[in-house]
C-alpha cells in the first residue's frame, strides 16, 4: 500500500466495493471536523491540499472543489461532463465547472446533514447536488493538482462509459429521491 507510510490510518475492504463506498466508509471512520477527498493519482501535487482547505477554514465555503489545470492530452468527448453539468443544474440550479472533480474538502457537519455519499463514479455529482440543495456554499477553485490523464484509447473510453452510466444512475436517483 502506497498510502500506509503517509496516513494515520488506512482502511481496506476485502473486495472492491467501488469509489463511492470507499469514500463513504472513509469519511465515516475519520474523526476530524473537515473531510478531504483526493484521488490516488495526484502524486507530489497532493501537497497543495492546503489551497482546498483554507477557504473552508476562513468560513468562505462549506465545500470546495478543485478545478484542475487543462489536460495535456485529448481525453473524452465531453459526454460525461456534459451530462453531469446539465443534470446538476436541472436538479438543483447550481452552475458547475467541475462536476467530476474528485478533489474536494467539506465540513463534516455538511456530510452528516445530507446523510452521506452516493455510490459509484457518480459520487461527486451526487455530493454536489445534495450540498447545493441543502443550501450550503460551494466554491470551485483552480488548484495546481496534476493527475494521470486518460487518452482516447480503448481503456479511456471504457472508463468514461462506465462513468457515464454511473453518473446517469446517480442523476436518476437524485431526481426520484431528493434529500430535501
Amino acid at each position: 500500500m502506497v498510502a500506509t507510510p503517509y496516513a494515520d490510518r488506512v482502511i481496506c475492504h476485502s473486495c472492491n466495493m467501488g469509489k463511492g463506498a470507499a469514500l463513504h466508509n472513509g469519511w465515516r471512520m475519520a474523526s476530524g471536523s473537515y473531510i478531504i477527498f483526493l484521488d490516488a493519482d495526484l502524486g507530489e501535487s497532493a501537497g497543495r491540499v492546503d489551497l482546498l482547505l483554507e477557504p473552508i477554514l476562513r468560513n468562505e465555503y462549506d465545500m470546495t472543489i478543485a478545478e484542475l489545470p487543462m489536460a495535456q492530452i485529448k481525453g473524452g468527448l465531453g459526454l460525461v461532463k456534459g451530462l453531469a453539468v446539465k443534470g446538476i443544474y436541472r436538479l438543483c440550479g447550481y452552475h458547475t465547472r467541475t462536476p467530476l472533480s474528485g478533489q474536494r474538502a467539506i465540513r463534516r457537519e455538511v456530510l452528516e446533514r445530507i446523510g452521506g455519499l452516493s455510490r459509484g463514479f457518480g459520487v461527486e455529482v451526487g455530493l454536489t447536488i445534495d450540498v447545493a440543495r441543502a443550501g450550503f456554499r460551494i466554491g470551485e477553485l483552480p488548484i495546481p493538482f496534476q493527475h494521470r490523464e486518460s487518452g482516447r484509447d480503448w481503456q479511456g473510453f471504457y472508463h468514461r462509459g462506465k462513468q457515464f452510466i454511473s453518473v446517469g444512475r446517480t442523476l436518476i436517483h437524485k431526481w426520484l429521491h431528493p434529500i430535501c
